[in-house]
């Protein structure tokens, strides 16, 4: 088995796993309790917070613990429109955003908001100067993921910042998702930023969603007070130490694992290229942990599902998405449906080894030898 879905879902790491478990066990106080065994708890919490806060260069009540990026995302999008819509109703979204994105935005749209989409350049990057056209007086909220989900593209977040730092009702919101523990980005001048612990080993179930001090947000879930008044509901401390410790993990080894990934990568790539039905659809500001590629004349569902036959794992777009749907994001940058229905995305790990990839290549052969000998392609 060769699992190449890796901005999908990461593998708990075990040491992280191992703390998760030993937690549960000793800490059973519910933080939020007065006693002696919910003092244990958060105080464990606070040093955990305090940890995270270091490792991302943030205040510590800067950090709103969630269930995951979806509801980071959600709160975001929400509770920045919902708490500053007296200042305006106008949304800017890149064309590379997660589902988890959208779906609240068009909810807000329904409750009379505009949205624009910010239009992706032949570089895989969102347009600086479109950016500054499409801003208004009634604009409140801009959305750019950091690194998309299907192609890497990592997008000048540094400049936007910088850009949108001279419109103080603008706020800045990014979904870190893809780009914590991979690529170095400066977040200093951005108001929100989504971070999922599940891809970079952690646990499954828990996220955090990074609010700036001169930001406030109306919350979407409501109840007692928790570590924040912008979330309500009992902190899961195992899920927060074990966010912690793979965070840490992951910034500690991320230049090794880069370098490592980034060699994968580069024998993928000229593998790939030397057949002239396989168009690459990565360009020069993809990370390489990402690979996208269309075989040209073949849906994406049915190539996945010929290298799954030989055990092989990788995906057609993110996991979020409808299965047979093209790629919104491969189509926002090739602005060609043919490519957006037939890409596939393979995603790379520091687990992933060599003679993974030498089968996965010996079985992608084999895959367009047999798509050749029936004439499909």
């Amino acid at each position: 088995m060769i699992y190449l879905d890796y901005a999908a879902n990461t593998p708990v790491d075990k040491e992280v796993l191992d703390l998760y478990y030993d937690v549960t066990l000793k800490y059973y106080g519910n933080p939020n309790s007065h006693h002696k065994l919910g003092r244990q708890a958060n105080d464990l919490i606070q040093k955990c917070t305090q940890n995270i806060a270091k490792n991302l260069k943030v205040s510590p009540d800067e950090i709103i613990y969630t269930s995951g990026a979806t509801e980071s995302n959600n709160l975001a999008i929400k509770g920045i429109c919902e708490r500053y819509q007296n200042y305006g109703k106008h949304i800017i979204l890149s064309g590379l955003e997660h589902n988890s994105i959208i779906a609240p935005a068009s909810i807000m749209q329904e409750k009379g908001f505009d949205i624009d989409i910010l239009p992706i350049a032949k570089d895989g990057l969102v347009d600086i100067e479109e950016l500054k056209k499409l801003i208004r007086p009634d604009t409140i909220l801009v959305s750019v993921c950091s690194v998309d989900s299907e192609i890497g593209l990592v997008q000048p977040i540094e400049e936007i910042g910088n850009l949108l730092k001279k419109y103080p009702h603008t706020y800045f919101h990014t979904d870190a998702s893809q780009s914590i523990g991979k690529v170095n980005i400066d977040y200093n001048n951005v108001d929100l930023i989504t971070i999922a612990p599940h891809k970079f080993y952690g646990i499954n179930g828990t996220g955090i969603l990074i609010k700036k001090k001169h930001v406030s947000l109306k919350p979407i879930i409501n109840g007692g007070k928790s570590t924040t008044i912008f979330r309500s509901g009992t902190p899961v401390l195992a899920n927060i130490v074990a966010t912690d410790k793979a965070l840490e993990i992951a910034l500690q080894n991320s230049e090794k694992r880069y370098k490592y990934v980034e060699e994968l990568n580069k024998k993928i790539i000229k593998h790939l290229s030397k057949y002239q039905c396989v168009h690459i659809n990565n360009t020069k500001n993809s990370i390489p942990f990402t690979i996208n590629f269309s075989v040209k004349g073949i849906k994406s569902q049915i190539f996945a599902q010929m290298l799954e036959e030989k055990e092989i794992y990788v995906s057609t777009k993110t996991s979020c998405c409808p299965l047979e749907s093209p790629s919104k994001l491969v189509y926002a940058l090739t602005q060609n449906k043919t490519l957006a229905t037939t890409s596939v995305r393979v995603s790379l790990s520091h687990l992933t080894t060599e003679q993974e990839i030498k089968e996965f290549l010996t079985q992608f052969d084999k895959c367009i030898k047999e798509l050749e000998q029936n004439g499909k392609i």
